[in-house]
């Protein structure tokens, strides 16, 4: 790299501070959650004033959003391969928090489906672009690390989400809480257009990408020979299944069956999932960096570890009659819960080339979210209410532990990537 293009980069850098970035970036995926799931902790008096099954409050928090998120991610991620990354992720979190305040508006069922559908469209173009930029700022052995607080976001979001649907709702009702949610999110979009600066690509690597964007034939060729990427994708969503149905519909189940109400709920599970899984998203994205200077094969089997340790704990916590106990129990796989999505995409980053990046996020979020966000509640609510005329308000305890079989399952997955990872790195740092 000559002398010239050194200094335009060293210039960026110092322009574009790449922990305020992180931290702009981290904020913004917090919004997305929060946005996301301040429906999870209103899904009760929804469903009891609508009047809901199980299998319709799964279509709200799966398959409406992930439909549009999934498919649309594909085509942003194109755009964000070749595009102002800052301008689309602005752009995209205007929609998003525009949608979340419009859903306070619904009327009925089909009013929030649409507005739900509509902070899918919206929440497509946030995390590939943001994975992307964060991927030029910091080199691959601070990637993980750097990825890991970027997912703290899921757990600040799902903490926030849960403590102010769990106050508004108490203080105002349900409707109010998805505009106090909504409305903050169009200034951060302000925030993130004028003080974020689109960094150079392969800025961290010391690489320019000077090359032409490949088309879309192009890389679903290079995905071919990348066995570990096939195995990473089919894994994560199988994860994803679990971790979504499981997050959907864990506040009704400790409603219905520890007879707690929704405030309680959004504070134990802010308390559980947000502190205790950003926790643990710093603390092994870390530990997960440490251990990849010996190999980057750790990064597959780190998530293949989280999941087989947390799979007893999961049952436990289904069996436990005590709620103090239950959540001594789900402390566990909360500390593990958000370390596949954290490192599932830094692992994805490794196996693409640089104008490839975007995409490989936004093909992991393909099939996180339509398998995993889109199956996952729709699954967990059809058990439950298959279940309801024997076990009535205890059938979500067995829509939630036989969806527990789809984490079995990834494992197979994780262990074959695992396997050939290394190889597949070095066919990407050769494209």
């Amino acid at each position: 790299m000559s002398e010239e293009i050194i200094t335009t980069m060293e210039k960026k850098t110092l322009a574009n501070n790449r922990y305020y970035v992180l931290a702009l970036l981290t904020l913004v995926y917090t919004f997305n959650h929060i946005d996301r799931q301040i429906l999870t902790i209103l899904l009760e008096p929804i469903r009891m004033e609508f009047n809901l099954s199980d299998t319709a409050l799964g279509v709200l928090t799966g398959i409406a959003f992930a439909l549009f998120y999934a498919t649309l991610g594909i085509p942003v991620a194109l755009w964000a391969d070749r595009g102002n990354r800052r301008n689309i992720l602005a752009l995209s979190l205007t929609i998003w928090s525009g949608m979340t305040a419009l859903s306070g508006m619904a009327s009925n069922f089909t009013h929030l489906l649409l507005a739900r559908i509509g902070v899918g469209i919206g929440e497509a173009g946030g995390t590939p672009p943001a994975t992307s930029i964060i991927a030029d700022l910091f080199p691959p052995e601070k990637r993980a690390t750097a990825l890991g607080v970027y997912t703290t976001g899921i757990s600040f979001g799902i903490l926030a989400g849960f403590l102010i649907g769990g106050f508004i709702y108490e203080a105002y009702g349900w409707r109010m809480a998805f505009f106090v949610a909504g409305i903050p999110g169009l200034f951060l979009a302000a925030i993130v257009r004028f003080t974020l600066n689109e960094p150079v690509r392969g800025l961290s690597e010391q690489r320019e990408a000077t090359e032409k964007a490949p088309g879309m034939r192009d890389i679903l060729s290079f995905l071919k020979k990348q066995k570990s990427a096939q195995h990473l994708l089919f894994g994560g969503a199988l994860i994803c299944i679990v971790a979504n149905g499981w997050l959907a519909m864990i506040a009704p189940y400790l409603i219905r069956n520890f007879d707690i109400s929704v405030k309680e709920a959004g504070i134990s599970l802010a308390i559980l999932i947000g502190v205790f899984g950003g926790l643990g998203a710093i603390i092994f994205g870390h530990i997960c960096d440490r251990l990849s200077q010996q190999s980057l094969a750790w990064r597959p089997r780190m998530i293949m570890l989280a999941t087989a340790i947390s799979l007893p704990f999961q049952v436990a916590f289904l069996f436990s009659d005590n709620i103090w106990i239950a959540y001594a129990f789900y402390a566990v796989p909360s500390l593990l819960g958000l370390l596949y999505a954290s490192l599932a995409y830094t692992a994805m980053q490794e196996l693409f080339p640089l104008r490839m990046r975007a995409f490989a996020a936004a093909l992991m979020l393909f099939c996180l979210t339509l398998v995993g966000i889109g199956g996952g509640p729709v699954i967990v609510g059809a058990l439950s209410d298959m279940f309801k005329d024997s076990y009535g308000d205890a059938s979500l305890k067995y829509g939630l532990l036989i969806v527990l079989g789809f984490s079995l399952w990834s494992l197979f997955h994780l262990r074959l990537a695992e396997r050939d990872y290394m190889t597949d790195v070095e066919k990407a740092k050769k494209y």
